[in-house]
C-alpha cells in the first residue's frame, strides 16, 4: 500500500519550552523564524546517547531540520546556532526574565504554523541581551512585552488619548482603554502613575536605553505593574513566571539556577 511520502523542511528558531513523551523522546515547542510556531518530536534525545538532545533545550536558538506529521512534526537534524541557557542561568534576574521572555511568546503564537518575523526577532533580541548583560534584566523583559503586544496589535497609548486620539500628555492610565487617556475619556478606576514612569515606558517601548536606565528603581517598579497589568488584560489571564520576575537590585549577590525543567 502506498503512502504519501513526509515533507520535509528546514528552518531556524528558539526552543520554548519541552514535554516529556515516553521514555525517550521530547516533545520541543520551537518559535521559527519562517513557520511560526512549531510542536515537534525530537526522538530518543532523553537518551544518554543522543546526538542533539543538548541542543533542543529551553534558550537554545537552533537550525533545525524536519518532517511533517499529521499532528506533530518530526525533528530529523539539529544544530545549534547559539545557546543562551548556561550565561542565563548563572544569573538568577537573567534567568527568570528569560523564562517570562519564553512563555509571552508562546503564549502570543497561539496559533500555530503563523509567521512572526518580528516576534522570533524580539526574542532573540531579549536573549541575547539577558546573556550578554547588556541591559538590567527587569528593563529587557518590560522593553521585550511592550514590544511584543506592539507586535500583536496591542501597542499602549502613552502619548494621545487610547480613545479619542486627543494628544497629551494626560494623566490617568487605563489598563482597559489601553493606556493613557484624556479626562473626558477617563474611566473610573484609572490610575495616575507618576509621569517619569510613562517617560520610562517611551523609552523602553522606543529602544532609547540611556534614558530607561537613568530610571530609578520605584519607576521601574511602577512602569512594570503597567506593563504586567496590560499583558494580562490582552491574555485574559496572567503568566505562570512573570510573578517569579526577580527585580531586586542589580548589585546584590545573584543566585545561580537549572536550565527549565521539562514538564
Amino acid at each position: 500500500m502506498s503512502t504519501t511520502p513526509k515533507a520535509l523542511y528546514r528552518d531556524e528558531g528558539v526552543v520554548l519550552r519541552t514535554q516529556k513523551l515516553g521514555e525517550a523522546d521530547r516533545i520541543v515547542t520551537v518559535l521559527t523564524r519562517r513557520h511560526g510556531k512549531v510542536r515537534a518530536v525530537a526522538k530518543g534525545v532523553r537518551r544518554t546517547k543522543s546526538k542533539f538532545g543538548a541542543r533542543l533545550e529551553p534558550f537554545t536558538h537552533v537550525d533545525l531540520q524536519l518532517y511533517t506529521g499529521r499532528n506533530l512534526d518530526i525533528v530529523s537534524q539539529a544544530e545549534s546556532i547559539r545557546s543562551y541557557g548556561q550565561p542565563i542561568a548563572g544569573d538568577y534576574p537573567a534567568y527568570t526574565a528569560g523564562t517570562a521572555v519564553l512563555e509571552t511568546a508562546d503564549r502570543l503564537t497561539a496559533e500555530e504554523r503563523e509567521p512572526s518575523l518580528r516576534l522570533f526577532l524580539l526574542v532573540i533580541g531579549a536573549l541575547r541581551s539577558l546573556a550578554e548583560r547588556t541591559h538590567p534584566a527587569g528593563l529587557v523583559l518590560d522593553a521585550f512585552l511592550l514590544r511584543a503586544m506592539s507586535v500583536a496589535g496591542w501597542e499602549p497609548a502613552l502619548t494621545g488619548c487610547a480613545r479619542c486620539g486627543e494628544e497629551g500628555p494626560h494623566r490617568h492610565f487605563s489598563v482597559p482603554a489601553g493606556g493613557m487617556v484624556c479626562p473626558p475619556c477617563r474611566p473610573a478606576g484609572s490610575a495616575m502613575p507618576n509621569p517619569v514612569t510613562i517617560e520610562l515606558l517611551e523609552a523602553l517601548l522606543t529602544g532609547d536605553w540611556d534614558l530607561a536606565e537613568a530610571s530609578q528603581g520605584g519607576t521601574r517598579r511602577e512602569g512594570s505593574g503597567l506593563v504586567a497589568a496590560l499583558l494580562q488584560w490582552h491574555l485574559e489571564r496572567g503568566l505562570r513566571s512573570l510573578p517569579l520576575v526577580d527585580r531586586s537590585d542589580p548589585s546584590a549577590p545573584r543566585r545561580e539556577v537549572g536550565l527549565l525543567s521539562e514538564a
